[in-house]
């Protein structure tokens, strides 16, 4: 148990991280700029004792009073939508915050923990895709400013930990989905649920054989907890996501099926660089974490839905105001 630094402690991902070291018993320090996370998803943390919320752009200096045993970085905005919308805030996020957060874990001897990505792989050659493989990525394409802030704060990262000893993690994270996702964020997973209880059109790109692995939110967290503590020698980074590798068609009717939706499939243009398969390698997780994903697809799509099913009316209402 310890006093724990989460950036990006607002978002999806963050948010659900933040609530499982409270129940652990950690102390948590939650840094967010709220450029897309949101108060709701830590709403009820407020009241938890242990918990602390600092609204604060990481990309600007950071520094955190008291001792800190763990910094883990996990801001930045990570949706395709972002890409096009945001694309200089990815890239300062993915740079000058990880030197201004690898600072702070310096400054306080603290273990430091980087939250990478699948995206660094690119559209892989190779597939599943193992931690060794050093990726198929256009710099300068739509997709680059995620891909290149995320190969570079691993860079960073790996620099601080040969250069000033520092003990960090490096995790690449698949596909995660469930309850708090942003129903606007693009992602696939929110994008078919709310496209379907909206009974709108299912966008598929391409003819849809694309392939992704799906991660339940829960599973996810599982194992970020169990990385965070456990010792690696050397400091590599580590896969994490679920191996069951589906098609775009296949998650969409499958979605369709639980929804009990009569959305069409609609295709429409690949955009560029989007991978044509992604699915991890998680052979090191299982043998370091003792660590694979428990949570089957119609469990988690379900869960997921729920939590739409409660805030895509109201969203909904609020674009059809909008429009008027």
């Amino acid at each position: 148990m310890g006093r724990v630094v989460v950036t990006g402690g607002a978002g999806f991902l963050g948010s659900h991280l933040c609530r499982a070291l409270l129940d652990r018993g950690d102390e948590v320090v939650c840094l967010d700029n709220l450029i897309t996370g949101s108060i709701a998803n830590i709403e009820d943390l407020f009241g938890r004792p242990g918990f602390t919320y600092v609204e604060h752009d990481v990309s600007t200096y950071v520094w955190v009073p008291g001792p800190v045993d763990r910094v883990l970085h996990f801001a930045s905005p990570a949706s395709p939508i972002d890409f096009e919308r945001i694309p200089i805030q990815i890239l300062k996020v993915g740079s000058l915050g990880t030197h201004n957060t690898l600072g702070l874990a310096k400054a306080k001897g603290a273990r430091y923990f980087l939250a990478s990505t699948s995206e660094v792989y690119g559209d892989p050659l190779v597939s599943p895709q193992p931690e060794s493989y050093w990726g198929n990525v256009n710099p300068i394409g739509p997709r680059g400013v995620y891909d290149e802030a995320k190969r570079f704060a691993e860079a960073m990262t790996m620099a601080y930990h040969r250069h000033h000893g520092l003990d960090v993690r490096i995790v690449r994270i698949f596909n995660t989905y469930g309850p708090s996702m942003r129903p606007d964020d693009g992602r696939v997973v929110s994008n078919f649920i709310v496209q379907a209880l909206g009974g709108r059109p299912i966008t598929l790109y391409g003819d849809g054989s694309q392939t992704r692995a799906f991660c339940y939110v829960d599973d996810m967290v599982d194992a970020l907890v169990r990385l965070m503590n456990c010792e690696l020698d050397p400091c590599m980074p580590v896969n994490l996501g679920n191996p069951e590798e589906l098609s775009m068609r296949d998650i969409a009717r499958r979605i369709l099926e639980l929804t009990g939706s009569d959305s069409p499939l609609e295709y429409r243009p690949l955009p560029a660089d989007d991978p044509a398969q992604r699915c991890p390698d998680i052979g090191l997780a299982r043998d370091k974490l003792g660590w694979t994903p428990r949570t089957g697809l119609d469990e988690g799509l379900g869960n997921t839905i729920r939590y739409f099913t409660g805030i895509v009316p109201c969203a909904l209402r609020e674009a059809r105001s909008a429009n008027h």
